[in-house]
């Protein structure tokens, strides 16, 4: 039987060290679960998918169209991008992620879907930072087309607008930067984002400065842990055709 607990890769970055482990829960009858740090920051944990699920179930299911091209900002574990694929309507996917570490397990097959993700010719990883690649001079989130346009872009990288891996990331989440970032979505299509917080006003009212339509979703998910369900908050949002 494997370790209760094993860390499987430690790497430096430039956003300080980011390490991926796997542990076996007694309280969940010896439930065997991932997770990415980033520091002493919990980035990911296998064992709550559920929301990063319903960020590519939910903006899809909104996006119009039969012959899809997505963007995943942020692969972690890899369940949006999984989720994604799913939808037999998805013709390509690209998974940015700024972490090379983190491209590399999935590679590297470290993490349980990466083979999956790997073999499915529709999917391509790109390293790269999406909010970089997003901005204004950025080329976009194509490498082989730069300013691509894409019928939806999911995405799960900070914990909320408010709550922020760094700290230049805010422009993003302002109604400029929304606006600048909106010119990769073609027109009618869909921006979809994960929150760990409750649906925010001022950021609702920066992305309906942009978006033609705004819904939000309040996703309820089992937290062991506080032996009672945990929220996180999945924005759906959608250009004017």
């Amino acid at each position: 039987m494997p370790a209760n607990f094993e860390e499987i890769d430690y790497q430096e970055t430039p956003l300080g060290p980011v390490s991926l482990r796997r542990q076996r829960l007694k309280m969940l009858d010896d439930r065997e679960i991932h997770e990415v740090k980033l520091g002493n920051d919990y980035l990911m944990s296998s064992l709550f998918t559920k929301v990063e699920e319903e960020l590519a179930r939910l903006g899809l299911a909104a996006t119009p169209g039969d012959s899809l091209d997505v963007v995943v900002g942020g692969l972690g574990l890899g369940y949006t991008a999984m989720t994604a694929l799913k939808d037999p309507r998805i013709a390509s996917l690209i998974v940015v992620d700024y972490l090379q570490p983190v491209i590399d397990w999935h590679q590297r097959g470290l993490v349980p879907l990466g083979p999956k993700l790997m073999a499915d010719k529709r999917c391509r990883f790109v390293h790269g930072d999406f909010f970089a690649l997003a901005a204004a001079d950025g080329m976009g989130f194509d490498p082989d087309q730069p300013q691509r346009q894409f019928d939806a872009v999911l995405l799960d990288i900070d914990h909320s607008p408010d709550h922020l891996l760094h700290p230049r990331h805010a422009h993003y989440y302002s109604a400029e930067g929304l606006r600048t970032f909106s010119r990769l979505i073609r027109p009618g299509g869909v921006f979809g984002l994960w929150s760990d917080d409750p649906p925010e006003e001022r950021f609702l009212a920066n992305l309906k400065a942009v978006f033609a339509d705004v819904q939000t979703e309040v996703v309820a998910f089992p937290n062991p842990f506080l032996h009672r369900d945990s929220e996180s908050t999945v924005y759906v949002c959608r250009l004017a055709e």
